[in-house]
């Protein structure tokens, strides 16, 4: 870890040595621990530490990059004379924008000393406290805890310097019966490590793998259905969605927010009322890095409002070439939520499905955001109220901008990675056919 002013100091330092037009630097620096346990035991602990740094050069619209772990002065220039080389063999760019001066960034509280300051024996702790209850049960636990604490700092030679630290912890355990018949997930993502509580989560996951031991087949189809946090987050349908939100793409028709007669959608009512997207980091329960890696500001922004689609992220190029504001891709996405929470979503649905968990995600269609997966993790049936069986689990073919455009309720929204999101009710969500996986 390198504090601001030692960071500033030395992109100074690597900058001095740049004899081209424009010079960037990048350093990346941090600790990261984890620990892994399957069947019930331990398998993997351990810690890195470790620092680079990245030097783009320009001469012309001609770049170059090179990397380096080495810090002393002759590595340091060697690194930046590389970036010169490569700067100098490369082709012109035609999209190339001169780099940034110096910019405000907002006060983000992105570090934790509690995380910071966690150790093997944290960790060791933590796995017990998931594991020991699945002994208790006869149940099987295999879970993943991985905790980091860094720095990022840029700067180039137009004056731009941005210092920012972080910390973050996330968890995840997946737990099955000891005939591998039931399943469950469990998770949880914090910024301060203080906060970390291994056995909910657990629990939460020990009671999934119970109840889904045993299940039953239903047709495929459409159904009304409850997506957990869970099963919208983690490289699942809000990241497909939030990639799409491309101003380039939308503007050259390669995308659903593309107009038929040229531009894009913005400003159009596209989705239910009800959703409300924005990022924010500043945002306490999810707060983010104050720049992208290219030093733009992040800022609050509001992608959807009352289903309204009010922005998309627009590259340095592109702004300019369309004489908006640059808007980078966010670092952390929230969806506001209702006042109900999971429990009473349930309590107030029949002949619904619940979806705990989905893995294998895939784009189908780019143009209408079509993705296809699977369930996973417990998938159960809602009647009058109450979860009445376990189902199979199903593929389903099935894309965002439908679900949020059948949305019938949110509930109270949690953190999952770098998203805070609801729990959705949403109708007509389209299951293709059964999966056997557990």
């Amino acid at each position: 870890m390198l504090t601001e002013q030692e960071a500033k100091k030395l992109i100074n330092k690597i900058l001095s040595y740049s004899t081209a037009d424009e010079t960037s630097v990048i350093i990346n620096g941090g600790r990261s621990g984890n620990i892994r346990y399957a069947r019930n035991t331990v398998s993997t602990s351990g810690e890195t530490d470790d620092m680079t740094f990245l030097v783009t050069t320009n001469f012309g619209k001609r770049s170059g990059n090179a990397t380096g772990n080495e810090f002393n002065s002759q590595a340091l220039e060697k690194t930046v004379r590389n970036a010169e080389e490569v700067a100098r063999l490369a082709p012109e760019n035609p999209e190339y924008v001169s780099l940034p001066g110096p910019q405000q960034y907002l006060k983000t509280n992105t570090f934790s000393q509690n995380t910071a300051d966690i150790t093997a024996q944290f960790r060791a702790n933590a796995a017990m406290k998931s594991i020991q209850p699945c002994i208790n049960k006869n149940l099987v636990a295999a879970g993943y805890l991985e905790d980091s604490t860094g720095f990022t700092a840029i700067g180039n030679n137009k004056g731009l310097f941005g210092y920012n630290k972080e910390t973050s912890v996330s968890f995840s355990v997946s737990v099955r019966t000891k005939d591998d018949k039931g399943s469950g997930l469990g998770t949880q993502s914090l910024t301060d490590a203080s906060k970390l509580d291994t056995k909910s989560p657990t629990e939460i996951a020990m009671q999934k793998a119970i109840a889904s031991a045993s299940t039953i087949e239903m047709p495929p189809g459409k159904y009304t259905v409850i997506l957990e946090p869970a099963a919208l987050g983690f490289s699942s349908f809000l990241n497909f969605f939030m990639a799409s939100l491309d101003a380039r793409n939308a503007d050259e028709g390669r995308s659903y927010f593309s107009n038929k007669g040229g531009g894009t959608k913005s400003g159009e009512q596209l989705f239910d009322k009800k959703l409300t997207i924005y990022s924010d980091p500043t945002f306490a329960e999810l707060p983010g890095a104050p720049f992208s890696n290219d030093g733009q500001p992040q800022q609050k922004v509001v992608w959807v409002e009352n289903g309204v689609l009010k922005n998309l992220t627009y590259s340095r190029y592109w702004a300019e070439k369309k004489g908006v504001k640059a808007i980078p891709f966010p670092n952390g996405v929230i969806i506001e939520g209702g006042n109900q929470s999971l429990e009473e979503m349930i309590k107030n649905s029949d002949k619904t499905i619940l979806i705990t968990s989905t893995h294998y995600m895939r784009m189908v269609n780019p143009q209408n955001i079509l993705i296809t997966g699977l369930t996973r993790d417990g998938l159960f049936y809602i009647e009058n109220g109450k979860i009445t069986r376990a189902l199979k689990n199903f593929r389903f073919n099935e894309s965002p901008i439908n679900m949020f455009r059948n949305l019938e309720a949110l509930g109270n929204p949690v953190r999952i990675g770098n998203s805070f999101i609801p729990p959705m009710k949403i109708k007509d969500f389209n299951f293709t056919s059964i999966s056997d996986a557990v």
